[in-house]
């Protein structure tokens, strides 16, 4: 069942009228962003499409998952100014797809950060399995050849969709590497719902640690679709 929340009913509002723009993803990775998304740039409609039964299918393998976000997303192809695919594994693997079959309709993706590591040190990706097996992961850590550790942690997106991921497994599976010198400081995210344990993170590696989710560049990328001036960054 695809849940579906509208912040607002898409009326006109002191004076402004409210651009449309659908957040779709399978878990709350997705709640996250739309989160940050409407705080960012309340002159938005949003509406949240989370098909929550359908997580583990949608991970399962792209094709599936691109089935199932085309029938999820159908209705709104056509009616909404924006579709945010808020999944890093849709992004990889479906972006061009809905771009190229529907030209008449804005698609943005949530997609991994480019490191910005020194040359020397290593980086460390937490993701999921399904990302890693895309051919476009695979191109990217090759780009950067024995620089990424990489970390397909499969049950954790669904720990911390039921709130039960704890600070001790975090330590446990990631603790190591923090006391490591050759690690950059940073970490890069490759998975929505990964946006929740930030605070774990920084509090494990330091506050100079640099974690990128995605979600600013995504934000910035929606202002540029939309030829609208917000999010974190400034446009250049």
């Amino acid at each position: 069942m695809v849940c579906a929340k509208i912040a607002s009913s898409g009326e006109e509002r002191k004076g402004f009228w409210m651009l449309k723009v659908v957040v779709y993803d399978c878990g709350y990775g997705g709640e996250f962003f739309a989160d940050q998304l409407e705080s960012e740039l309340p002159i938005m409609d949003i509406i949240r499409v989370i098909d929550w039964r359908k997580a583990n299918q949608i991970q399962s393998s792209p094709k599936e998952a691109r089935r199932i976000a085309l029938s999820d997303l159908r209705p709104y192809i056509g009616h909404v100014d924006l579709i945010i695919l808020a999944n890093h594994l849709l992004t990889l693997t479906s972006l061009k797809f809905f771009r190229r079959k529907f030209k008449d309709q804005q698609f943005v993706g949530l997609r991994l950060s480019e490191p910005s590591s020194p040359p020397k040190q290593e980086i460390i990706v937490l993701t999921t399995k399904a990302v890693t097996r895309t051919l476009q992961y695979c191109n990217f850590a090759l780009r950067f050849r024995h620089r990424v550790k990489t970390f397909a942690l499969d049950a954790w997106p669904e720990k911390i969709d039921d709130g039960e991921l704890s600070a001790t497994e975090i330590r446990n599976t990631l603790g190591d590497l923090a006391s490591q010198k050759n690690y950059s400081r940073e970490i890069l995210l490759g998975c929505s719902q990964f946006h929740d344990i930030r605070p774990e993170l920084s509090k494990m590696f330091g506050v100079n640690i640099r974690i990128q989710d995605g979600f600013n560049d995504t934000i910035r990328e929606t202002c540029q679709v939309l030829k609208i001036r917000g999010g974190k960054k400034k446009l250049k």
